[in-house]
Parts: C-alpha cells; sequence; structure tokens
C-alpha cells in the first residue's frame, strides 16, 4: 500500500528573532515493509543546514531561522510504500547497543504504579506477555486528548490512569523493561480510518523478542503496526523521536500550529 504525507509546521513570533536552530525528526524511515518512494521537506523563513542520521537511525535536519523573521513554516511531504509485517521490524540494527533499550529514563522510570501493572501481567511465552501488556495499559490507562504534556511519565500515566498515545508508548516501555525487555519509543505517522486530516503524530512502542528482533505493540489502539503505520523516528523515549526540537534568541512569545494529512494514494 502506498500512503501519501504531508506534515506542515508554522510558527509565528511575536517579534523578530535574532537567531535559531531547530532538529527535525519527519522523514521516515527505510526498514523491513517500509520503503520511501520521495519525500521532501521545504522552509519557508529559514533555511536547511545540514542532515545526518543519529545513535538510533533517525534523519535529522538541522534547520536556522533567517534573521528578523516573524514565521516559520516547515513543510515534509511524500509518498511511503508499507507492506502487512505484523509489526515485526526484525534485528537490531544501528551503533546504539541493544542494552541501551533496557536502560530507564525520566520519562520511563518505574515507580509503584509501573510495578502494579507489572505484577497483572500473565503469558507463557514473550509474545504473550507482552501482547497482554498492551491490552492491559489500553483497558488500565483512558486514552484523553488533551490529558497530559510532552514532558509526561509513565509513572504519572499509570498513577492518573489517563493519557494520549505518547503516555501510553511510555508507560509500555518502562513495564518492559521492569520484564527484562529492551524497549523503545517510536513516533510517525498513521492512517486514520475516519479522516484524512490530523493534528499530531501518532506514538507507539517496540519491544526486542529472542527470535523475531524488534516488535512493534500500539497500546492506545489495541493492536500491532500494520500497514496503516508509518515509523519516523525511535528513541529511549520522546525525547529522542520528538519531531521538533530546538531554540531561539529574541522574538518574545511565539504560537505554533501543526497540519497533518496522511491518506492512501
Amino acid at each position: 500500500m502506498k500512503l501519501s504525507i504531508r506534515h506542515v509546521t508554522r510558527y509565528r513570533f511575536d517579534g523578530p528573532g535574532s537567531y535559531g536552530l531547530q532538529q527535525l525528526r519527519k522523514t521516515p524511515k527505510t526498514n523491513a515493509g517500509q520503503s520511501i518512494l520521495t519525500w521532501e521537506t521545504r522552509v519557508e523563513g529559514g533555511k536547511k543546514e545540514l542532515a545526518f542520521e543519529d545513535q538510533h537511525l533517525n534523519v535529522v535536519e538541522l534547520i536556522s531561522f533567517e534573521r528578523d523573521v516573524s514565521e516559520l513554516s516547515v513543510i515534509s511531504e511524500g509518498t511511503v510504500s508499507v507492506t502487512e509485517t505484523h509489526g515485526v521490524i526484525g534485528r537490531h540494527r544501528g551503533p546504539a547497543p541493544l542494552w541501551l533499550y533496557e536502560r530507564p529514563t525520566p520519562r520511563t522510570k518505574v515507580g509503584p504504579a509501573v510495578r502494579k501493572l507489572v505484577r497483572m501481567i500473565e503469558g507463557e511465552s514473550d509474545l504473550d506477555r507482552l501482547h497482554g501488556l498492551k491490552d492491559l495499559i489500553k483497558e488500565e490507562i483512558v486514552y484523553e486528548v488533551g490529558s497530559s504534556l510532552s514532558g509526561g511519565t509513565a509513572e504519572e500515566a499509570a498513577t492518573e490512569g489517563r493519557g494520549v498515545c505518547q503516555d501510553h508508548a511510555h508507560v509500555f516501555i518502562a513495564c518492559a523493561r521492569e520484564l527484562g525487555y529492551p524497549a523503545r519509543y517510536v513516533s510517525g505517522y498513521l492512517m486514520m480510518d475516519d479522516r484524512v486530516e490530523q493534528d499530531a503524530m501518532h506514538a507507539w512502542a517496540e519491544a526486542h523478542v529472542e527470535g523475531l528482533g524488534w516488535v512493534g505493540f500500539d497500546p492506545a489502539n489495541g493492536i500491532s503496526p500494520d500497514k496503516r503505520y508509518v515509523r519516523v523516528a525511535t528513541g529511549l523515549d520522546y525525547a529522542d523521536a520528538a519531531p521538533v526540537t530546538g531554540l531561539k534568541t529574541g522574538g518574545g512569545g511565539e504560537s505554533m500550529s501543526v497540519e497533518i494529512a496522511v491518506a492512501q494514494q
């Protein structure tokens, strides 16, 4: 299946700034079951400085703001071919060692609420336990738009019993690592069944299973990723896979809007 994707991020500044840099992680990966047919990122009000692959094999583009700019737009769009793999990505690749994904981060640190979920996991095989974890998180943590911020932690989401897809992914990662599985965060695009226009990227998790390699789990939707999913960036948690990070000097306050469209071509 071919998916057409358009992702636009716009910034409006209260006053002209003097300098700014942004790191973008919006370019889909090429891996098992997924390949880029076309992809382009354009910048209006700034320029692309360079691009590189980070330690998680994410494509990172560095852009700078033009001096005294009051509005900046970043337009990424292209077509990706996706085939069904039932969430199986395969062997571990890249410079980051597999054991790194067993390490907790501030967002995935285990506390009493996460440990309570871990004690509820059952299953004889690795896949049984991980699918059980995915289903348990969907049941115990209600999806609620606007219920958390990007800095939210797995423990907070597990304690409050509500969150968004990012929180579901962090809770899965925290629990999986506590169970002894390397686990990582995934950001990407998802073709919705009921609409084309979206206002945010999607997030899910992957765990490393002996004999299979990396396998995807989406607790927010209660499934493993299928051919509607496009993997973009991975990392230890959201901080490593955020679509946009950066800094700006001068210019006062700012506002940001995001427009995403994902459709079958």
